[in-house]
Parts: C-alpha cells; sequence; structure tokens
C-alpha cells in the first residue's frame, strides 16, 4: 500500500502547477490556504498570494493603457494622413496644365507633408518644366535608370535606406542630407521620391497606403492632359 508521504513525494511542481490550471476554482475552497501562500518577488520580500495577483493586474492594466495611448496616437497620425492626401487630391485636380500638376505634388510633399527633400524623376518631359534641384528628365532606356527598373515595373513604393545609385541619382549633391527616403514608383511617368534628414521617418516595413493613394491620384491628375 502507497503511503500519503510517498505520494506527496512523487507528485512534483509541475503536477500541482497542472492540476491547479485545470481547477482554477479550488482556491475558493480553502481561503485559508489562499492567503497563506506566499510568492517571491523579483525586486523585495515575499508576498501574498492576493497582492500579487493584484500588482500583476496593474501591470496588465499599464500594458493596455501603453498600448491604447499608442494606438489613439496612431489613428490620430492616420487621420492627419488622410486630411493631407485629400488635400492633395483637391489640389492636382485644380491645376491647368500637367507642369502645374507637377509643381504642385512636390510643393505638397515639400511643405504639408515635411518632406527635407523632394525629387521627381519623369521619363519624359512635360512641357513648361524645365530640370532644376527638385527635376529630372531620365528616359527608361538610360542605363542611370537600371536600378530602378523593377520598382518601376512592380510599382511598389520603397521605404528605408536606398541603395546608393539609387540614393545619388535622386538626390545628386543633397545626398549627404537625406538619411531615409521613401520612394514612389509611378510606371510609365516616373519616381518621387521623399527624403528626410531623420535615419528612422521611413523604414522597411512600414505602411504604404497613404503613399500608394498620392501616387495614384498623380497619375490620374497627369492623365487628363494626355494627348
Amino acid at each position: 500500500m502507497v503511503s500519503m508521504s510517498e505520494t506527496l513525494e512523487k507528485l512534483g511542481a509541475h503536477d500541482v502547477a497542472a492540476w491547479l490550471r485545470r481547477h482554477p476554482t479550488f482556491l475558493k475552497q480553502f481561503p485559508d490556504l489562499a492567503l497563506s501562500l506566499v510568492v517571491p518577488r523579483d525586486d523585495g520580500p515575499t508576498a501574498s498570494l492576493a497582492s500579487y495577483q493584484l500588482e500583476v493586474l496593474r501591470d496588465k492594466n499599464r500594458e493596455l493603457s501603453r498600448r491604447l495611448t499608442d494606438l489613439f496616437a496612431n489613428a490620430q497620425e492616420n487621420e492627419r494622413l488622410a486630411v493631407r492626401t485629400h488635400q492633395l487630391a483637391l489640389t492636382l485636380m485644380k491645376q491647368g496644365t500637367a507642369a502645374d500638376t507637377v509643381r504642385a505634388m512636390a510643393a505638397s510633399l515639400a511643405e504639408d507633408f515635411n518632406g527635407d527633400r523632394v525629387s521627381i524623376v519623369l521619363l519624359q518631359p512635360v512641357a513648361g518644366l524645365e530640370e532644376s534641384e527638385w527635376l529630372q528628365v531620365i528616359p527608361a532606356d538610360n542605363p542611370h535608370m537600371a536600378p530602378f527598373r523593377d520598382c518601376l515595373r512592380d510599382g511598389e513604393p520603397i521605404c528605408g535606406r536606398l541603395q546608393p545609385e539609387k540614393h545619388v541619382l535622386l538626390y545628386g549633391a543633397r545626398a549627404e542630407d537625406v538619411a531615409s527616403s521613401a520612394l514612389l514608383p509611378l510606371p510609365g511617368i516616373g519616381l518621387v521620391a521623399v527624403g528626410s534628414r531623420d535615419g528612422n521617418r521611413f523604414y522597411p516595413g512600414m505602411g504604404t497606403l497613404f503613399l500608394r493613394m498620392m501616387g495614384d491620384t498623380l497619375v490620374t491628375a497627369l492623365k487628363r492632359f494626355d494627348g
């Protein structure tokens, strides 16, 4: 016959923990046991189980509050971006020429979206626009456009630190002023790049929904002047 002491010796801590997980109301039947249990703490003496549970709940509450604050801040930023993107669409659609449309895009990216450096590369010249510090005209078959071939084909925005050959072509003498970029390809039209002095402003994996919306708006606005 197996004695009680032998049974207890064979019953390990993991077994006790597993049993308690299966019977979470066990301590309700033995309130004195719940009060007598102590739980070690990392930064001090032991605490009662009730105190420990309260501290755990407080930690969870603080974490949930932090997450809620982050979600609220993200929601506010998304709302601001939505308003600016809408205003950009209205501005571009009000322009009377393709040249004015491109100028309005560059101005909005610099002023409304706080771009430290804006660079636009067009695959074909636009009447009324001359190359400048922020504008270049480079045909698609030009060897200098080779690094952008996949980007233009896929039409997917790129965020982060660009490869050196892309970085230099887009920003030229101003390349040292740019630490991160958002690159917006416009298949058949060209490229729009927004550069920031902050190396963490644009990063791989960040959301590109609003970039796509801005690109679609510019393409649609320019198509009005085709032919």
